[in-house]
């Protein structure tokens, strides 16, 4: 494989075509249809979702002036391991601290850079699983997809998005710009369609509800019966031969319509729905807030992704800033709020939030509920489909966005001799940092593996009566037990998400201090941009890090999850600490800088 490190990077990128590689990074069309699910069986918080993104998206906001107003000063390949590199280093006071604050913050940003690809991987699996149990429900359940298959496909996704991205940032760009149009356009319609579900459907209006089984809606209440699973007695839905639920028959045998309610809560205190429109954008709880905020972080990050590009950009100074602010007002203020408003006000007594936990794709039930509804009986899977397409596009889009921004960050480090220095190398005639590449495709596949094992593990646990009706095979049914034993497992997407997102919050209160030496002093320090944001952003970060720990022992959400990212990334840090240490002893470098090179 041809490579040259002293091959360098080509501008290419003008302001669109870095706009639209942050915004693929913060797709809401494969996020929308990703975290529902995710936030949903994070226990009692899942009223507060709507806030908890609210908060995100304010502490989002903090931390992306402090990447635009460090962009304006550093333009380069690296993005926040270059600005803390360079923030150290031209200031008078603290240049010494310059090569243990860049690794700080490169080795921080891997544990978000390297995971996230992961997360989407597994996610394209469950997509697929999901999509696959639709079309063919005697092979495969749509709404437990089988955790073998979901692994296959996050292998091979993982590898078909790095193939993309060592072909070059150009066709990464062009593959971006559209599949930002489809999704937006896509998930604004489904948005205005829920919408539209709930005002037309008044309390005790005839409506659809959705049967997670067959994955399909009924107008009419289902029969059931007593039976016992596991030697407990439960009522369980009465079926035909193919699993299509039966009706209710009223004493003249006709089925008995089914009335659509919207009650708040079971009578074991669980969610289901919101009364109003008021209870969506409620708080309810702060601690619920800060809870669904450490899992909401998920679908906004990306805007920093775009200060990577500064050695591919054509003006990086002026359109590095505008873009990392523009991507984020878009996807996160505009999409994400209406869409997850539409999402959570749709909820009703047909389709809870409790269903939605243990659906593997809450937002394609949605889809076909509301398309049933408004477009005509039968269309709401058409419509369903059609939707997954942008969806499945979605995910290439940000799979391959927070590839080439990892990679970058990797490659940055590589040339710094931080990682091992192959990492530092491009491909002559593709100019890509292709090792770093290939490195993260396998990391990714890894990690895509994990995140699918146990999906479907603690609140998203399935009954015994559902795993009962799993199709039997490798491929659909292994790794499904007992409910009780699947509900003692933690969620594995779930941790290795909150896994992520930990690294998230670590990678952004870095860049908020960073900011703050950058401009220290400096004449063109402005009090706002530079001292009130930056604070802001670096106490929201560490609160909302703080509710990892917190959350637990204050019984708010799952409590597996969240410790077990806390181990994670515990060990991150140690062998961080381990892997510094050799390598400044093998290479003879000091851990503070002793001479002050120019300033950039």
């Amino acid at each position: 494989m041809a490579e040259n490190s002293a091959t360098e990077m080509k501008p290419t990128l003008g302001l669109t075509g870095l706009t639209m590689n942050a915004m693929a990074l913060i797709a809401p069309g494969a996020f929308l249809w990703l975290t529902f699910q995710i936030q949903s069986s994070t226990g009692v918080t899942g009223p507060a979702m709507w806030a908890g993104i609210f908060l995100a998206l304010a502490l989002c906001l903090a931390t992306a002036v402090c990447y635009a107003e460090m962009a304006k000063l550093y333009p380069g390949t690296g993005s926040s391991y270059y600005f803390a590199e360079q923030s150290f280093l031209n200031h008078d006071k603290v240049w010494r601290y310059a090569r243990l604050s860049k690794f700080i913050v490169g080795w921080a940003s891997h544990l978000y850079y390297w995971i996230y690809p992961g997360v989407m991987v597994g996610v394209m699996g469950i997509l697929c699983g999901y999509l696959v149990g639709t079309l063919w429900p005697t092979f495969m359940s749509a709404s437990n997809p089988g955790p073998a298959f979901m692994m296959a496909v996050a292998v091979v996704f993982s590898f078909v998005v790095a193939y993309i991205a060592y072909r070059g940032v150009n066709g990464s760009t062009a593959v971006n710009i559209a599949i930002n149009v489809i999704q937006i356009s896509a998930l604004v319609l489904f948005a205005v369609l829920a919408i539209a579900y709930r005002v037309s459907h008044s309390p005790g209006s005839v409506a659809f509800q959705f049967d997670s089984a067959s994955g399909a809606t009924y107008s009419y209440e289902f029969a059931t019966q007593k039976t016992v699973v596991n030697g407990q007695e439960t009522e369980a839905v009465v079926r035909d031969s193919s699993g299509v639920p039966q009706p209710k028959l009223d004493a003249a045998g006709k089925p008995v319509p089914y009335h659509v309610s919207y009650p708040e809560r079971d009578s074991s205190g669980a969610f289901l729905s919101h009364p109003n429109a008021a209870s969506v954008i409620k708080a309810h709880n702060l601690g619920w807030t800060f809870i669904q905020a450490t899992v909401a972080i998920l679908i906004l990050v990306g805007f920093e992704s775009v200060t990577s590009f500064g050695g591919e950009a054509k003006n990086a100074k002026r359109d590095i800033p505008i873009a990392v602010i523009v991507s984020l007002l878009i996807q996160g203020m505009f999409c994400y709020l209406f869409e997850y408003f539409a999402a959570n006000y749709f909820l009703n007594s047909g389709y809870t939030l409790q269903t939605a936990a243990s659906s593997a794709a809450p937002i394609g039930d949605m889809m076909t509920v509301v398309g049933d509804a408004l477009l005509g009986p039968g269309r709401g899977r058409i419509f369903m489909l059609a939707e997954a397409f942008t969806v499945f596009l979605a995910l290439i889009g940000t799979t391959l966005s927070c590839m080439n921004t990892g990679a970058r960050v990797t490659y940055a480090m590589g040339k710094d001799q931080e990682v091992p220095e192959h990492f530092g190398l491009l491909h002559s005639k593709k100019l890509t940092p292709h090792r770093a590449i290939w490195a993260l495709a396998i990391i990714s596949a890894i990690v895509g593996c994990l995140a699918v094992a146990t999906a479907f593990g603690d609140a998203g646990a399935p009954t015994d009566a559902a795993i009962q009706a799993l199709p039997h095979g490798f491929w659909s049914s292994f790794g499904y037990t007992t409910h009780d034993k699947m509900a003692a497992l933690p969620s594995s997407l779930l941790t290795i998400t909150l896994a992520s997102n930990f690294g998230t919050f670590l990678l952004y209160a870095l860049s908020c201090i960073t900011c703050l030496v950058a401009y220290h002093g400096h004449p063109k320090f402005k009090v706002v941009r530079h001292a009130i944001v930056p604070v802001f952003g670096l106490l929201a970060n560490l609160a909302c890090m703080a509710f990892y720990l917190i959350g637990p022992f204050m019984g708010y959400g799952t409590k597996m999850e969240p410790l077990l990212a806390l181990g994670i990334a515990l060990v991150w840090a140690v062998y961080g600490g381990i892997y510094f240490t050799r390598a400044s002893r093998r290479t003879g470098r000091t851990t503070f800088v002793a001479s002050r090179a120019q300033a950039v």
